[in-house]
């Protein structure tokens, strides 16, 4: 190809500045002759594609194009590397087959790539290190990928040229670092190589919209870690990231709600977020279509509803009825954000219990989500269930909408976020009218028991106060007796938990009650 013999070209006779280079030996080694063989040897390949399609049919041409354009990259001169690494990027990049193709990543990293742009990315000229980190970046989305970057010293690299000049070579740095953040170990790297100032730095450049795109998602993905929050607080990035709610491609809108969702994880920073004027536009994004922007936006606006004061403006400006809109969302992943988000505003709505009535049909729409198959969509319904169930009138409704048997039949579930939430919206529903009793007649006690064994001690909170419940009623009694659960809770009596200690205490009490009075019916 014309590109294969450029890069020939190049790297026997070099650039102007090559030969003429001081001290430059005139003879070819033996590793530079084998080097330029391999090379014949692969343009020959490509003038005969009959040969190769017929032993590998499979594999599309790229794929011999990234293995050709990796060899150049192990033995060819500077000139000859820049043009290799710069025509793996003239790919078309939109299709799946130089580096988003998971089979040229593959074909890169077993032809020994990685070790190499590790090498290259400590070169000092930025015309070599924008194709470089461009091709990281793209093989970031693999984790083999991220975790070599991390394991091969590039984080530091990456963030030593967040601190060029070079707006381009800064967008592939960022870009890097957002997909690597993912794991926690690059997280930690980039504060501790203190990456977390440069990328605050780099959202003063709000026109060049590419950039901008990168470092917020940098910033989103860093903040997954609260060290990393606390950080952003001391350079002041949740006030900047406010700034940028409105305006912004959706691309940004994403990143920047994504990075003030895990902010408002922190008190103070809720503070800010509203301080900020940065309610209401978070809430004016609720009625967007973007998947990943709604499933941001849920989760910020349920964080920022945990406070009180901004709950009251998150209620004045109708966000609630919002969230409980999305319920009706096709997208799985919104449904559960929006009943994640649901929860904290039902917690702390003055009159919770009439807000959540005035939307019509409100309470039908979240029973009925009770047959998704998504279990994250389950736990977070069953989570918005037992707030909702605190108030007797609506847990009356939902009630009459079928939620005992619905909630009845998730019980088999091994998932123990689910088990948690679960156990909580049976615990609630128990107190109302003979619901503990139409809960053990659809068998929901004997899998509850078995929750005592998971390892996770929220469920075990929760199992526990739901025993206690369904305990009241003698029959459940009898069940939970013959599972075997005094045994287990016998134990957990002694716990330093003492929400699970009382309950756990009050589930046997009502046990030995009910065998007590078995007795003395029997013996007088």
């Amino acid at each position: 190809s014309a590109v294969a013999k450029t890069i020939k070209h190049y790297d026997k006779t070099g650039s102007h500045e090559d030969r003429h280079r001081k001290g430059r030996s005139k003879v070819t080694s033996a590793a530079e002759d084998k080097f330029i063989r391999s090379s014949s040897e692969s343009e020959e390949d490509e003038e005969q594609p009959e040969r190769r399609t017929e032993s590998n049919t499979d594999l599309p041409s790229e794929y011999w194009q990234i293995q050709k354009l990796v060899k150049y990259l192990k033995g060819g001169n500077q000139t000859a590397t820049v043009i290799a690494l710069c025509s793996m990027r003239d790919f078309n990049l939109a299709q799946e087959t130089c580096s988003k193709s998971t089979r040229n990543k593959e074909a890169i990293r077993k032809a020994g790539g990685i070790p190499l742009l590790a090498r290259l990315l400590k070169s000092p000229h930025e015309n070599m290190l924008i194709p470089v980190v461009g091709t990281l970046q793209e093989c970031a989305s693999e984790r083999s990928y991220r975790i070599a970057i991390q394991t091969e010293g590039m984080i530091e690299d990456l963030v030593k040229n967040l601190n060029c000049d070079n707006h381009e070579l800064q967008m592939h740095c960022a870009s890097a670092i957002f997909k690597c953040a993912e794991d926690k170990r690059t997280r930690d790297l980039v504060r501790q190589c203190e990456g977390l100032h440069p990328l605050v730095t780099l959202l003063s450049q709000a026109d060049n919209k590419q950039l901008l795109a990168a470092t917020t998602g940098a910033i989103w993905k860093c903040s997954i870690s609260m060290e990393n929050v606390a950080k952003f607080q001391d350079y002041k990035a949740l006030e900047t990231l406010v700034g940028l709610l409105t305006d912004q491609p959706e691309e940004v809108l994403v990143n920047v709600v994504g990075a003030l969702g895990e902010g408002a994880q922190k008190p103070a920073n809720r503070a800010t977020i509203r301080k900020c004027g940065g309610i209401q536009p978070l809430v004016n994004l609720l009625t967007g279509t973007n998947q990943a922007l709604l499933v941001n936006v849920t989760k910020a606006v349920g964080a920022c509803a945990t406070e009180l004061e901004n709950m009251t403006i998150i209620d004045r400006l109708d966000g609630v009825r919002l969230l409980w809109s999305l319920l009706k969302n096709p997208n799985p992943d919104v449904q559960a954000s929006a009943a994640w988000a649901i929860c904290p505003c039902i917690e702390n709505a003055k009159d919770s219990g009439e807000m959540v009535r005035s939307f019509v049909g409100g309470l039908e729409l979240i029973v009925n989500l009770l047959k998704s198959t998504n279990k994250e969509v389950l736990a977070s319904v069953c989570a918005a269930i037992a707030k909702i169930a605190k108030d007797e009138e609506n847990l009356a409704v939902i009630t009459d909408h079928g939620v005992v048997p619905m909630l009845a039949k998730l019980t088999n579930t091994t998932d123990d976020k689910l088990r948690r939430h679960l156990a909580e919206a049976i615990a609630r529903c128990c107190m109302w009218g003979s619901n503990r009793v139409l809960f053990g007649e659809a068998g929901a006690v004997a899998p509850l028991v078995r929750y005592l064994k998971s390892k996770d001690s929220s469920v075990h909170q929760a199992t526990a106060q739901a025993l206690f419940q369904l305990s009241k009623d003698p029959n459940n009694c009898i069940t939970m007796h013959d599972n075997g659960v005094v045994k287990l809770l016998l134990g957990m009596m002694g716990s330093t938990d003492e929400v699970l200690q009382e309950a756990a205490a009050g589930c046997v009490a009502n046990i030995r009650h009910l065998a007590l009075a078995n007795e003395k019916a029997r013996y007088g």
